[in-house]
């Protein structure tokens, strides 16, 4: 199967698309522009470059073929590391291995992959259907030609106008007066603000007072009973299981279980957990601190590579 059409779908919503074993899709941001030496604009585009050292399996593309092709999470792995295997075959052969609308591949004279990135394809999602453009630059402009007001110098109009700003100029206080005086007043203020609406408030506030007035007091009595010793210590609540060991971040809650299932086998009390971005999260096992959360990550993952440890709030 050719997976490119599940990676150039994941492009579009996703900065990073890991290939489990081959290396990493990074998306890369460019705003507009404009080309003065062309006098063409630019719309923002997402450029991909490659990244040959992120090869661990995060399983979003894995995931993703899991779902669309309604495969079992082992199976379409077994399918994705058999395709690496076909392309770094090619590789090793010279021949160059191209992934439509993404880029292409071949092996420099090191013997390290070189990847050439398509730059006709935009996976920026807010730039569907803007193309670069050319303008033409404006001719004979000059910025010191000004639109000059004309004045009119007529004495009868500047009277008149004289006249009506007398009369905005005394007007405009006199209504401001009027409408603030009433608001000043008792007049229009309702009577609600003496009452209320529920008539259970008053009697619900006189219990929840008298409630916390006895609190008050009987922790003055103990204090008052009760003498004060330096030896006297508090228990501070301390929380356990802190942290937890991530094996795996899945679309479908169908692939968290499967690999549920392969934890309990191994022995791990695995569960899932909801991510903010709508994934199920595989967690392996809980641990109380910090460093012994990271000392089991590296044993789980060198059965389960990629996993990380998570801090739970």
């Amino acid at each position: 199967m050719d997976i490119t059409a599940f990676i150039r779908e994941l492009l579009f919503s996703h900065d990073c698309v890991i290939v489990p074993g081959f290396g990493g899709f990074i998306g890369n941001y460019t705003p507009a522009r404009i080309d003065k030496s062309t006098s063409t604009f630019h719309p923002p585009v997402k450029q991909i470059s490659f990244n040959r050292n992120l090869n661990h399996n995060d399983g979003l593309l894995v995931g993703k073929i899991s779902e669309s092709a309604k495969m079992n999470y082992g199976d379409t792995r077994n399918l994705v590391e058999e395709y690496v295997a076909s392309v770094r075959k090619k590789l090793e052969k010279g021949e160059k291995v191209v992934f439509d609308n993404i880029g292409s591949f071949i092996n420099n004279q090191e013997g390290n992959i070189q990847f050439e990135p398509d730059t006709n394809v935009n996976y920026h999602l807010d730039s569907f259907g803007l193309e670069s453009f050319n303008f033409q630059p404006l001719e004979n402009y000059d910025v010191r030609h000004r639109v000059t007001r004309h004045i009119d110098k007529d004495p009868a109009k500047h009277s008149s106008m004289r006249k009506i700003l007398w009369r905005a100029a005394i007007i405009v206080p006199l209504l401001a007066v009027i409408v603030a005086v009433p608001f000043k007043t008792n007049i229009f203020k309702s009577k609600v603000e003496a009452t209320s609406l529920n008539p259970l408030a008053s009697a619900e506030f006189e219990n929840n007072k008298s409630a916390v007035d006895e609190k008050i007091a009987a922790a003055k009595d103990l204090s008052e009973t009760v003498p004060s010793s330096p030896e006297v210590m508090i228990p501070a609540v301390t929380s356990s299981n802190n942290y937890c060991i991530i094996t795996g971040s899945f679309r479908s809650r169908d692939n968290a279980e499967a690999q549920v299932e392969m934890l309990r086998r191994e022995g791990f009390s695995p569960e899932i957990l909801n991510a903010p971005n709508g994934f199920f999260r595989v967690s392996a096992m809980k641990c109380i601190d910090m460093n012994k959360a990271i000392g089991s990550k590296d044993s789980i993952g060198k059965k389960f590579p990629g996993s990380w440890v998570k801090k739970i709030i």
